[in-house]
């Protein structure tokens, strides 16, 4: 994709928390609520307002902490971040500088050959978000939402390890899911729940040397990130090919030209002037808070994919199809709980599950039918009690429309029963093959490919109720006589 030059990429996440309330304050953090009604002095950084510290920000960053096998750290110290910014009322940002409350660990990714590559988490930390600016409902004018001023946020900072706009994406796509199976973060990033800064730079393939770096702000999907890594590292090729040489600064991502765009110098940029958050009293993180935060961790998705194709003996396409969401696999695990056949159970998840979720625009959480049903009916299948034909076609819609029924019960009401007497099957054999003489006599003489006709045949005369495998079995029988 870029000839002799190789991309760097370091990937800065913005994570939103499922709080109740902000960080520092009370206020609600209700997403869609009215313009600037989720405020309060605290918020709009009133004179002799004093921030509170909400613990649940603590309690979810360790959680993330412990998921990517990071150290987590006993004291942490909050500090101000200062510069001015219209949507942040205080005039600085309540965050974590020098005292990060984790550092180290990984995100275990595909890198572009599918194999499996560790991505390295530099820090996690806490920190408090600005407003929200409005350009585009007032021609003339900025508008601006306080509502999310003071939402709690963890920053999840990876190493440069990420070497391609494909990574980048597979990357943000694990944390996605991570967040999600912690219940830290819904993760949409069309809403602003996860927003994500690209550091950007490029050098010749077997360098050791990194290059001049920029950084692309605020992208707001998985698929711009990936556009915007991919168009800065043919900018920064095309420059230094051409003489040129990158210098660092910020750069904005116009999704409609699919551009990156120049917006400020980070040479010009005011210093920050970090010093420690006087009106918060350090936090001290304790042994026990973290074994108690662990203890009530739930599966993560690697751990869960690792089952699925060790244990449960699953394609790596149906892991990764089943791990998309965890309410989705843990449905699964449970149909699992009733079933021993762990491929049709992917399947039925899968497929009919999983187009009934897309038809309906439903979560799992809203399915009506229960994973024992799903085993009956993965059992009546087995057992050659009817075909997987009518179990997708009959019995399952069936179910949707009465989801408190026995599939076995709806099959025998229905005469969904499949036919296993071989004499009532030999009957619908003789059928088909009286009605197709000339096709007899071409079959014997060797055109094999009628097998089809003919079981077509008998499956429409017994309504599909013949037992296929049976049936093939005394068809071919009956034509090699």
């Amino acid at each position: 994709m870029f000839g002799d030059y190789e991309v760097v990429v370091g990937l800065e996440i913005h994570i939103q928390l499922l709080t109740k309330s902000k960080a520092y304050s009370s206020d609600s953090t209700e997403f869609g609520a009215l313009p600037n009604s989720n405020i309060s002095p605290i918020s709009l950084g009133h004179p002799g307002t004093l921030p509170k510290f909400n613990h649940k920000t603590l309690e979810y960053g360790i959680r993330l902490g412990l998921a990517c096998g990071s150290t987590i750290r006993e004291e942490n110290q909050f500090a101000r971040k200062n510069y001015f910014y219209a949507d942040l009322p205080k005039g600085y940002q309540i965050t974590q500088d020098t005292t990060p409350l984790c550092n180290g660990g990984e995100v275990m990714i595909k890198d572009d050959e599918g194999n499996d590559k560790r991505i390295g988490i530099t820090r996690i930390h806490m920190e408090e978000d600005s407003g929200k600016s409005i350009h585009d409902l007032d021609p003339y004018h900025t508008l601006i939402d306080l509502n999310r001023a003071g939402v709690p946020l963890l920053e999840l900072v990876s190493e440069p390890d990420i070497r391609s706009p494909q990574e980048a994406y597979n990357y943000l796509t694990e944390v996605r899911k991570l967040v999600r199976y912690l219940e830290i973060c819904d993760g949409n990033m069309e809403e602003g729940s996860m927003r994500c800064d690209a550091n950007v730079s490029v050098r010749k393939k077997g360098s050791k040397e990194f290059g001049e770096r920029t950084e692309t702000k605020n992208l707001n999907s998985i698929r711009n990130v990936y556009r915007a890594i991919e168009f800065e590292a043919k900018r920064q090729i095309e420059v230094i090919e051409a003489g040129g040489s990158i210098h660092m600064e910020t750069r904005g991502f116009d999704a409609v030209k699919g551009v990156t765009i120049s917006q400020r110098s980070k040479e010009m940029a005011h210093d920050y002037r970090y010093f420690p958050e006087p009106d918060l009293q350090r936090i001290f993180v304790k042994e026990d808070e973290i074994s108690s935060v662990k203890s009530e961790l739930p599966p993560l998705p690697n751990e869960v994919f690792r089952r699925l194709t060790k244990d449960f003996e699953l394609s790596e396409y149906d892991a990764g199809v089943l791990t998309e969401d965890k309410e989705f696999v843990l449905f699964f695990l449970d149909l699992c709980e009733h079933t021993k056949n762990y491929k049709a159970a992917a399947n039925w998840m899968n497929g009919a599950v999983k187009s009934v979720l897309n038809d309906k625009t439903i979560h799992i959480s809203e399915f009506k039918i229960k994973p024992q049903q799903i085993a009956e009916i993965i059992e009546m299948v087995d057992s050659g009690a009817t075909s997987n034909t009518i179990a997708n076609q009959k019995i399952f819609p069936a179910l949707l429309e009465n989801p408190e029924a026995s599939p076995k019960k709806l099959a025998e009401e229905n005469n969904w029963i499949q036919e296993s007497n071989s004499d009532a099957i030999s009957e619908f054999i003789e059928e088909a093959l009286n009605k197709f003489p000339e096709k007899v006599e071409e079959y014997k003489a060797g055109k094999k490919s009628l097998m089809g006709l003919f079981m077509g045949e008998v499956m429409k005369s017994s309504k599909g109720k013949a037992d296929p495998k049976m049936a093939t079995q005394l068809l071919k029988e009956k034509l090699e006589q």
